[in-house]
């Protein structure tokens, strides 16, 4: 078999800042597999707070490169490359060359009968007030929005996106930036607000509080939830779980993550990281499985991948099999 992997930038329309960093791009590997006249291909961008980079991700591919040469299963894969963007985009692109083999399509093979398209968010990075209302102003054709919060300003936020779009449906992350003390005084003006989810609001480490806090907000574990060994710790404290291929390594352990979830009772949301088309695809699989889908990167970069998915508005259409799986 014929690997070959690359380097491959998508920029953002605007920058993307959210609690932690800002972007200009979403800077992603694509990986290809080639076997005789199949070639299956993934792309992943990484999980930037465990420390990967592009040139981490590289690495990795580089170090099993002969091994996927020879043959590397799904199922090897998971013990020879840890959880992470590199794992995600060899382990996808292993699901495409086996739903080309095989004539099917991969949610066929993920034991799904069909697929339906499903609703998605168009997040809105952090800025001012009423910069955001703009944006939101601007997004009238997306039903569910999302808006990236920094502990800083937050209910003015809110409050303007709500005054700009009393139609939409709500969801908040701060991505670990708020304090237990703003959690208590933030969550109730948010569910008087209509917001729906508040994603990840403490840092990993202050997960504690949760046991003992009954939030009038259903909480969503991020950063609190990798994989599905992250599951014994989210547990009692949040009601969902954020469920991203390059935190999990792969659509492989996204499906066995997102059915140990729902085996314990937690709901479901799928996310990314950013990416083109090719990187939502597998995740687009996992959607079929949740209440909340935020599978956006197209849509927030100034160009997408050859026979891209199809959105009409919050509305995500299943892939193109020439694109993926």
């Amino acid at each position: 078999m014929e690997v070959t992997f690359r380097r491959v930038d998508w920029e953002f329309t605007t920058p993307f800042r959210i609690a932690y960093e800002s972007k200009t791009h979403a800077q992603t590997v694509v990986v290809e597999l080639q076997d005789g006249g199949f070639c299956g291909r993934g792309e992943a961008m990484g999980v930037s707070y465990c420390g990967e980079t592009i040139d981490t991700l590289l690495d990795q591919l580089a170090s099993i490169a002969s091994t996927l040469r020879n043959g590397l299963t799904r199922s090897a894969l998971q013990q020879a490359l840890p959880a992470g963007g590199a794992r995600n985009a060899v382990d996808c692109a292993l699901w495409d060359l086996e739903a080309k083999r095989a004539g099917r399509r991969a949610w066929e093979l993920a034991g799904m009968r069909s697929v339906d398209p499903i609703i998605t968010d168009y997040t809105i990075g952090i800025d001012s007030p009423v910069a955001m209302r703009a944006v939101a102003l601007g997004a009238a054709p997306f039903s569910l929005l999302k808006l990236k919060l920094d502990g800083e300003s937050d209910m003015d936020r809110v409050w303007k996106v709500r005054e700009a779009r009393p139609d939409a449906r709500l969801t908040v992350d701060a991505n670990q930036a708020w304090s237990q003390r703003q959690l208590r005084e933030l969550a109730p003006q948010l569910a008087d607000l209509g917001v729906e989810l508040i994603e990840q609001p403490l840092p990993v480490d202050a997960d504690a509080m949760l046991e003992r806090y009954r939030s009038p907000v259903p909480l969503c574990a991020d950063e609190s939830c990798q994989t599905a060994a992250s599951l014994p710790a989210v547990l009692g404290k949040y009601q969902y779980v954020n469920i991203k291929l390059d935190k999990a390594g792969g659509l492989t352990e996204a499906l066995r993550l997102a059915q140990d979830a729902r085996r314990e009772g937690l709901g479901l949301m799928v996310g990314c990281m950013g990416g083109s088309s090719l990187a939502m695809a597998p995740a687009f699989v996992v959607g079929q499985l949740c209440t909340y889908a935020d599978l956006d990167g197209p849509l927030l970069s100034k160009a997408d991948i050859e026979d891209a998915i199809r959105y009409d508005g919050s509305r995500m259409f299943p892939p193109d099999a020439r694109l993926w799986g």
